[in-house]
């Protein structure tokens, strides 16, 4: 990475359950005004937009943001699961770090309906169809939905391998209901400790309960990313660097190695973060603040490890140190995670961006970590895609 790239300006909704909130299109064009508002720019500035969702028809994309200006760019739709808000913002930060273009625009948005995730093709197999495959030789309790059976499958692999407790879970939940009781935009704001976590309806023995999986969700967010050039011509915040960013996808391991953990994405988790931490010259040592996919508290603790924040099999310690929240090594998931601030699937990468953004500025009011100037965004879709970026405070 050798053009400097910013983020001039962030958007983003407080987001609702389904059935409470504006419909896609009027979500993603107020996160788009929020973000133009922010950086001090007119959407005729724009050069090109990519519009990340994942449940809708072809150009979405198009219809959301004619609501803020019809000015003939390019608007690419975007769909890479639950990474696709991230995915949107990596190609926004190639168009600009390229030099094909000097502002561009990424916006995610996503209207869901209640429950578990499902497709919504019955006339064809699924893209997940490898996975599934070996999900069904791998984990019994095929009455579950399959993220569920996946994540929690996965859960349980760390669980026998290691010796992690279901305890250590509902830590993980607890802390993300603190740190969103300081997150106005969070669809969950109140707090509960692990007990009540733990106490919460069973979906499967000794697993999982109801608490510990992220609910669905509606919301958009936004994120305007312009180069160095342009933002000083224009008199724009320079303030945040992507300072490394990477998007990777399945290697042979995922299936080869016949091990849930990493079924779900856990090679991917590495080795982007890798890459990500070589382009920006920095170790996870180095990192004060993340977010991090924690669509299930399961799958936040495998990637404590995939990140390299310890070593594997040593997420349990991270956890009882403390070290994952404010006074820790690290504070995960300031914005209270897709746990508790929610998972409207397009929009969760651009509202990663968005926390961090603030965070890098030192706007993130009572959520702000203290002297934070490094910070991390970890994204993954199962089928799979793995965005990691690396912000700098400028």
């Amino acid at each position: 990475m050798t053009r400097n790239v910013f983020v001039a300006g962030v958007g983003m909704i407080p987001f609702r359950k389904p059935g409470t909130s504006d419909t896609y299109d009027v979500m993603g064009a107020g996160a788009v005004r929020q973000a133009l508002a922010d950086a001090g720019l007119d959407y005729a500035d724009v050069q090109q937009a990519y519009a990340g969702y994942v449940y809708g028809d072809s150009t979405c994309g198009q219809k959301a943001l004619y609501h803020v200006g019809m000015t003939g760019i390019p608007v690419i739709n975007v769909n890479n699961n639950c990474a696709t808000g991230s995915s949107a913002l990596f190609l926004a930060r190639q168009a600009v770090q390229s030099g094909a273009v000097d502002c561009a625009l990424a916006v995610g948005f996503e209207f869901m309906q209640p429950g578990a995730l499902s497709s919504k093709w019955s006339d064809r197999k699924p893209a997940l169809e490898r996975a599934l495959n070996l999900v069904d030789e791998l984990v019994d309790r095929t009455d579950l939905p399959p993220a569920i059976r996946q994540f929690s499958g996965a859960g349980r692999a760390h669980m026998e391998k290691y010796g992690t407790r279901l305890e250590t879970f509902a830590k993980i939940r607890a802390k993300a209901s603190q740190h969103a009781a300081r997150n106005p935009l969070a669809v969950f704001r109140n707090i509960v400790t692990p007990e009540d976590v733990l106490a919460s309806p069973t979906i499967w023995e000794g697993v999982l309960t109801r608490l510990m999986a992220c609910p669905p969700t509606c919301g958009a967010a936004a994120a305007l990313i312009v180069s160095e050039e342009f933002a000083r011509k224009r008199g724009l915040r320079t303030n945040v660097l992507i300072a490394g960013q990477s998007l990777t996808t399945d290697q042979p391991s995922t299936y080869d190695s016949r091990d849930m953990i990493r079924v779900v994405g856990f090679d991917m988790t590495r080795s982007g973060a890798q890459l990500a931490y070589e382009q920006a010259g920095v170790g996870p040592e180095d990192i004060d603040v993340i977010e991090l996919h924690d669509c299930f508290a399961q799958n936040e603790l495998l990637t404590y490890e995939g990140l390299g924040l310890c070593g594997e099999g040593q997420a349990e310690k991270l956890v009882n140190d403390g070290d994952n929240t404010y006074g820790g090594k690290w504070v995960v998931n300031p914005s209270g995670g897709l746990l508790s601030k929610g998972h409207p699937l397009g929009a969760t990468g651009l509202a990663q961006c968005y926390e961090l953004t603030h965070q890098m500025r030192g706007t993130a009011d009572q959520r702000q970590v203290e002297g934070a100037r490094v910070a991390l965004a970890h994204n993954v879709g199962l089928g799979g895609a793995c965005v990691t970026t690396v912000y700098k405070a400028a």
